[in-house]
């Protein structure tokens, strides 16, 4: 494996938030993989977050990457901003609401972090708007865009959602958790351990097999030869392919959620993560078959799998579960709390 355990732990604290777009785009949340856009991958420090203060009502800075500006942001309307950026608008309130503590948690753990340690690059603010780096943010004006004409319905239901749960967030020994979400897993979510190296008490594996009837749960994808050998030698020079096909990508070891651990390109070892970003792949839990000449993989769910669920928050929704409960069952062992 090239990352050390070092660098697993720097990825697991700078978690790519991670896959596609803009979930009002498409109406559907595999559009983002985190929500489809996104590298689906959040950027968490690995300072010690310890604070009692869990809610902070002053507006949160954002740096807008187009303008170069940094906004002062009031809390309800990022939040709001955030789900719109983040799951379909037509999934059930209490998902919704589940989404709204969620991305609040994110937006005040990278608050207390950025205090403690800022970013030049931020030029004073909490965070930006880059969804390459942090989590998704809307203006009224982008949701508005792309909304079009169910503006009004869509937002107002967003924001009622939000207006029920915007003291809460999520905490782990008085400190707002590390509040990863993604789009789908495949049947059980990932733990971190497995998914960036380190371990969080809770970012764990929980059952999730309502994912598998989401739309687009398995898909494939194939590649001709020339185009995996020209993927697989761009992203790991080092390795010795040769002329087996069979031999370039196999999978050795897979995590009780499905998730590949290790494999092998040629003769280099890599993680089911790095084979996921080489080419493109919906998600880490991936088969691979080799026809003559054409690799077809098919991979399960979409994201990186850990955290809350955005397709099994929507089906806990459609059961008749709270978003209390809905948080409770993907984020193990955290408490609720209120500012």
């Amino acid at each position: 494996m090239r990352k050390n355990a070092a660098a697993a732990l720097l990825l697991i604290l700078s978690v790519l938030v991670i896959p596609a777009v803009p979930a009002c785009i498409s109406g559907k949340a595999d559009s983002s993989g985190n929500s489809t856009v996104k590298l689906e991958e959040y950027i968490f420090d690995s300072e010690d977050t310890d604070s009692t203060t869990v809610y902070d009502p002053e507006p949160y800075k954002v740096l807008d990457i187009y303008s170069g500006k940094v906004l002062e942001v009031p809390v309800r309307d990022y939040v709001i901003g955030a789900v719109c950026a983040e799951m379909p608008a037509n999934f059930g309130i209490e998902a919704l609401k589940a989404q709204a503590v969620a991305a609040h948690t994110y937006a005040e753990r990278r608050r207390i972090s950025e205090r403690s340690s800022p970013n030049g690059e931020l030029k004073g603010a909490d965070f930006s708007n880059d969804t390459s780096k942090y989590q998704g943010y809307f203006t009224t004006e982008r949701a508005r865009e792309c909304f079009g004409d169910k503006f009004d319905e869509n937002y107002a239901k967003i924001a009622s959602a939000v207006d029920e749960v915007l003291p809460c967030i999520i905490t782990y020994e008085n400190a707002p958790i590390i509040a990863a979400f993604h789009s789908m897993s495949g049947g059980f979510t990932e733990s971190a351990e497995n998914a960036w190296g380190a371990p969080v008490d809770y970012l764990v594996e929980v059952d999730s097999r309502s994912d598998m009837t989401a739309p687009h749960f398995r898909e494939k994808v194939k590649f001709s030869r020339d185009e995996l050998k020209t993927a697989l030698e761009a992203a790991f020079p080092e390795a010795e392919l040769g002329s087996d096909m069979k031999e370039w990508l196999r999978v050795l070891t897979v995590s009780d959620a499905g998730t590949v651990l290790t494999a092998s390109v040629g003769d280099t070892a890599a993680s089911g993560g790095e084979i996921r970003d080489a080419l493109g792949l919906r998600s880490a839990s991936f088969e691979v078959s080799i026809y003559g000449d054409e690799a077809e993989i098919t991979t399960k769910g979409f994201g990186h799998g850990v955290g809350m669920s955005q397709y099994g928050a929507n089906a806990m929704a459609a059961e008749g579960k709270s978003w209390r409960e809905i948080i409770e069952h993907y984020y193990p062992n955290c408490i609720i709390s209120e500012g």
